[in-house]
This record gives C-alpha cells, sequence and structure tokens, in this order.
C-alpha cells in the first residue's frame, strides 16, 4: 500500500540567519599580557601571533575584537572568560554587543 504525500514548499518564506554578537576583551592595569594571550588562544582558538595583535589592541584601546558568534556561543565564551580569570586572580572581563 503506497501513499503519496504531497509537500508544497513556500519559495516565498525566507530564511532568518541568527544575530551576531562581537565580543570582546576589556582592558584592566592588573591582567598580565601573558594571561590575556593565553585566553585568546585557549577559548578563541587564535594563534599565538592573532592573540599578540588583540592583546595589544586591548592594551592599546581599552578594547579587543576576539570574535563574532551566535549569542549563546557568545555568552559563553564570556563565561569562560570570567571562570578561567576568576580562577587565577585576574579581573579579566569579557563583553558582547550585537553586530
Amino acid at each position: 500500500m503506497a501513499t503519496n504525500t504531497h509537500l508544497e514548499i513556500d519559495e516565498d518564506t525566507a530564511l532568518k540567519y541568527p544575530k551576531k554578537y562581537k565580543v570582546f576583551l576589556l582592558n584592566d592595569d592588573y591582567t598580565s599580557m601573558d594571561f590575556v594571550v593565553d585566553i585568546l588562544m585557549s577559548i578563541f582558538h587564535k594563534s599565538y601571533e592573532q592573540a599578540q595583535d588583540i592583546m595589544l589592541e586591548v592594551h592599546k584601546n581599552d578594547r579587543g575584537l576576539c570574535g563574532v558568534y551566535t549569542y549563546e556561543i557568545a555568552e559563553t565564551k564570556i563565561m569562560q572568560v570570567r571562570r578561567k580569570a576568576k580562577d587565577s586572580g585576574f579581573p579579566l572581563k569579557a563583553t558582547m554587543e550585537e553586530e
């Protein structure tokens, strides 16, 4: 017993992509530059050279862009930064802004 089902596809339906959020590290007077580089490499998966560049951006401009992610991923990365910084005794903070 074969059943044929016909699905209509609405070709006018546009896909909505999820909003993206920029994640920034914020400068402070206590967190070491080496720790910031470590955070950028371990949490944001940057190469050593990229991490150095972003760390200098944080140092010079009071914040540096780490990446652009969906909300849930950005939120997770911020929590990872806070946890690792707290465990290491640093006040390093991360924030996000809608792109």
